[in-house]
C-alpha cells in the first residue's frame, strides 16, 4: 500500500505542477455532467476572474462535456472512461476533455475543427449563424455548434489530437484555452 500513497503524492505534485484545478475521468451521463459542472462553477465563483470570463469558460465546459456524452464511444472497456480537466494558469483557463470515438469519425471531426481552426471572428459568428439556420440534428442530437461556439467563448483556436488505441477506435483529445484578460467572441 506504501507504493499507492506514493503514487498519490506524486500524482497530487503533477497536477499542482500543471495547475490542474478539476480532474474527472469516469463514465460520462447527463448527470454526472451535472455535477461536475456544479464543482467547476465552485472552483470559480470566489476566484479572482471576471464574471464575463468566468461565463464564457463554463460555456465551453458545458459544450465540452456535452461533445464528451454525444459523441464518447464505450464499446470498449479499456477506453469506456472518458476524461475532463479544468487547468488554470495566471493568463488563461483551460478546458480540456478526452475520450474514445468510432475511427470512422475521425476525418469528419478532424475537418470541422480545421475549418473553425482557420476563421477569424466575423468567419465563426458567420458559420454560427449559418449553422444555427441549418439546424438539422445529427443521429447524436447536435447540429454541430458546439465546436463553434467553443471557438467563439475562449477567442483560440481549438488544439487537438487523435491517437489510434485499437482496431476501429481513437483517442480524441480536445483543449480549448479561454484568456482571462481578452474579450473574446
Amino acid at each position: 500500500m506504501v507504493n499507492g500513497l506514493e503514487n498519490i503524492v506524486d500524482f497530487h505534485r503533477l497536477m499542482d505542477a500543471e495547475n490542474v484545478v478539476l480532474i474527472y475521468e469516469g463514465e460520462f451521463n447527463q448527470e454526472i455532467t451535472k455535477g461536475v459542472l456544479a464543482m467547476s462553477e465552485k472552483n470559480f465563483t470566489n476566484e479572482n476572474v471576471a464574471l464575463t470570463v468566468r461565463k464564457k469558460v463554463f460555456n465551453v465546459m458545458v459544450e465540452a462535456l456535452q461533445n464528451i456524452c454525444k459523441h464518447q464511444y464505450t464499446d470498449n472497456v479499456i477506453y469506456k472512461k472518458a476524461i475532463f480537466i479544468i487547468g488554470e494558469t495566471e493568463k488563461e483557463i483551460a478546458v480540456m476533455t478526452g475520450n474514445a470515438i468510432r475511427s470512422e469519425d475521425v476525418q469528419g471531426t478532424k475537418e470541422k475543427l480545421d475549418v473553425i481552426n482557420s476563421l477569424d471572428k466575423d468567419g465563426l459568428k458567420a458559420l454560427f449563424k449559418d449553422l444555427r439556420m441549418k439546424a438539422t440534428l445529427s443521429d447524436v442530437g447536435g447540429a454541430g455548434l458546439g465546436f463553434v461556439d467553443m471557438a467563439r467563448k475562449s477567442g483560440n483556436k481549438l488544439e487537438y489530437g487523435f491517437e489510434a488505441i485499437s482496431d476501429g477506435m481513437f483517442y480524441f483529445a480536445l483543449n480549448c484555452r479561454i484568456s482571462k484578460t481578452e474579450e473574446a467572441e
